[in-house]
């Protein structure tokens, strides 16, 4: 059994399922529940689903959808993506989502962070930090599905969230995002080495050595990745997919 987490990273735009490159550039995946029975097949670990037009469409979690993915998930799963008020959260998991993902109404309103933390545990509560390089080549944070660069590093926001009760990290580099070509190990150390939650690495997942990167030398307590679950050859052919525990195994015992 490898005890690292190893988690599909799964976006949802309407009803299907898209895989972005560094948050654009989206290619149709297929039917998310598909995609689900799939994963159950193959033993994963955990799912995350986020809803990436959420905030920018101005909407809430598509309850309908998610209840959907319940009835179908045989593993733990976490949602993301408009959630903005305890009542979203309340219904989120009863619905039976496991943990809730902040994004943008985290960095907006903290204190939201803090009451849900206290009302749900702060293991049910994870902040996503999609962070990007500016033009001088120092990480900031951004929102609203990566649209809004804020003037703020992600240690600091890390630490903060974690002062307000946040149980987990979900650190994505957005230039790595759908590249393929490894996570940004200096990202996940800087955040991983200032915060005592646990940080989820996402971003540039192009191999399953790449996980062992993240976890011994970048110091993530999990590792999450999208395009190696859903691609497949170099024509990147859509194929749903999980390795195994004995390949896991070599890189993440």
């Amino acid at each position: 059994m490898i005890r690292t987490r190893v988690i599909p990273c799964l976006l949802l735009r309407g009803d299907g399922l898209y895989k972005s490159v560094k948050f654009s550039d989206y290619t149709y995946i297929g039917d998310p529940l598909n995609a689900v029975r799939i994963f159950n097949e193959k033993e994963c670990h955990e799912l995350v689903f986020l809803d990436i037009t959420a905030t920018r469409e101005g909407r809430g979690p598509r309850f309908d959808l998610v209840k959907d993915i319940a009835g179908e998930c045989f593993m733990p799963f976490s949602y993301g993506g408009g959630v903005h008020t305890m009542a979203d959260i309340a219904a989120l998991l009863r619905l039976g989502v496991e943990k809730v993902v902040l994004n943008t109404a985290a960095f907006e309103n903290p204190a939201f962070v803090r009451e849900a933390a206290r009302e749900y545990g702060s293991s049910t509560m994870v902040i996503s930090l999609d962070v990007k390089k500016n033009f001088w080549g120092s990480y900031r944070v951004c929102t609203h599905g990566g649209q809004k660069v804020r003037d703020v590093d992600p240690v600091t926001q890390a630490q903060k969230m974690e002062e307000c009760g946040a149980g987990e990290i979900f650190l994505t580099s957005v230039d790595r995002d759908g590249t393929q070509q490894g996570y940004d190990i200096s990202l996940i150390q800087s955040v991983a080495s200032a915060v005592g939650v646990p940080v989820v690495a996402c971003g540039g997942a192009g191999k399953v050595e790449d996980f062992g990167a993240a976890v011994h030398e970048g110091g993530a307590s999990a590792v999450a990745a999208g395009s190696l679950f859903v691609f497949y050859g170099k024509r990147r052919a859509v194929l749903i997919n999980f390795p195994s525990d004995e390949e896991l195994r070599p890189f993440l015992a």
